[in-house]
């Protein structure tokens, strides 16, 4: 969880003087996160009572709502305000970059609701998915028709309705002298987040399974659009320069992908009841993980027939799982991955340290970075 692990407290030399800062990483995070919620609460509330009069969508609608305000770590909202805040974001414009960082979650919500159709996945943050619930809803209500497809297609609606959302939200956040800017990197992390998603779909369906293709997938589906982009979103804002929109490239490109390392080896490895989603899903699809492209890279020839006969297979069963987990292990791949991880974060961290950003922001987005590439959710 966010908040549980921090690097020590950075010292700026003020004056010849180092003098901490003075609210430690989990306190500000904390705020940031309670301020976004309160911003996404009061936004979602308001959108429910603007259903049309005569249209009877209200139970989903609030479905929506409760998926956008339970649960999550809201990094890309804390990321999109810790790179306003180091631009040089003043504090009596702090509303303004958190409608941009509850836009950024909003857009995020729009992506896993998508993201969970596409992989028929059952649980997401501990609960049932969105289309899960939208099916039960239609069963409980005894609607004809099939309530599978029914949860589906309303969880697709509603995803869309999220990205909906997110723009008005994002166009309340500054005035039209910025807003080109932030539109801009608005505009690149939601092209990288489709792209890379599609990317993935075709690599899993080819069984392209190497190194390359999962770092490719990685640095679209997640460092682009989850790390990298709501860093130049939130910079963007406070009107930072082009250098420092740079760095937050440079920072947040291989901070993404270790981040995506992480949420592959989770997404073999983890606790069901920890990460809140399944800990098979990933072996049943098939995705083309930096992590299995290790394993084979890595596998003699038994270990690469085990991979290449269960890897993927929709039938899986939780013994074959095991056997797959065993040969990750025994290859050294996830020892491989831990090291790549530790590596981008190493880069990742020394870029931030050079660049322009204020200084309470680069500690911050340095504890930030340690929490989310070194976790167990």
């Amino acid at each position: 969880m966010l908040g549980e692990k921090s690097a020590p407290v950075r010292e700026e030399p003020v004056g010849g003087i180092a003098e901490p800062d003075r609210m430690p990483t989990p306190a500000l995070l904390n705020e940031v996160r309670q301020r976004i919620d309160e911003v996404l609460r009061d936004f979602t509330a308001a959108k429910a009572q603007q259903i049309p009069a005569g249209v009877d969508i209200g139970p989903a609608v609030r479905a929506l709502a409760d998926f956008v305000l339970t649960g999550g770590k809201r990094i890309r909202a804390q990321l999109g305000y810790w790179g306003w805040r180091g631009a040089g974001g003043e504090d009596d414009e702090r509303d303004s970059a958190y409608r941009a960082g509850a836009a950024l979650e909003l857009c995020h919500c729009f992506g896993l609701i998508h993201d969970d159709i596409i992989d028929a996945s059952e649980t997401r943050r501990g609960r049932p998915t969105l289309h899960r619930q939208l099916a039960q809803l239609h069963s409980e209500q005894s609607w004809r028709g099939s309530s599978d497809a029914f949860g589906n297609s309303t969880a697709l609606l509603l995803g869309d309705l999220c990205l909906f959302w997110a723009d008005e939200l994002l166009t309340r956040a500054c005035g039209p002298d910025r807003m080109a800017a932030v539109r801009s990197a608005w505009h690149e992390m939601r092209v990288a987040e489709v792209c890379g998603q599609m990317f993935e779909m075709v690599a899993q369906a080819g069984r392209d399974f190497t190194v390359a293709t999962g770092l490719a997938v990685a640095r679209y589906k997640t460092a682009l659009y989850a790390t990298a982009r709501p860093l130049q979103v939130g910079g963007a804002l406070a009107g930072a320069p082009a250098d420092l929109l740079r760095s937050y490239l440079d920072f947040g490109t291989p901070l993404g992908e270790a981040f995506q390392l992480r949420d592959d080896i989770l997404g073999v490895f983890g606790k069901p009841e920890v990460t809140g989603k399944s800990a098979t899903d990933d072996l049943l699809e098939g995705k083309p993980t930096v992590l299995i492209a290790r394993a084979l890279d890595l596998a003699d020839a038994d270990q690469r027939a085990a991979i290449d006969r269960l890897y993927g297979d929709p039938d899986l069963d939780e013994d074959g799982a095991t056997v797959l987990r065993e040969a990750i292990l025994t290859t050294g791949a996830k020892d491989s991955v831990e090291e790549m991880i530790k590596e981008r974060v190493e880069l990742a961290l020394a870029t931030l340290a050079d660049s322009r950003a204020t200084g309470e922001a680069r500690r911050v987005l340095s504890d930030l970075a340690l929490m989310i590439t070194d976790r167990d959710s």
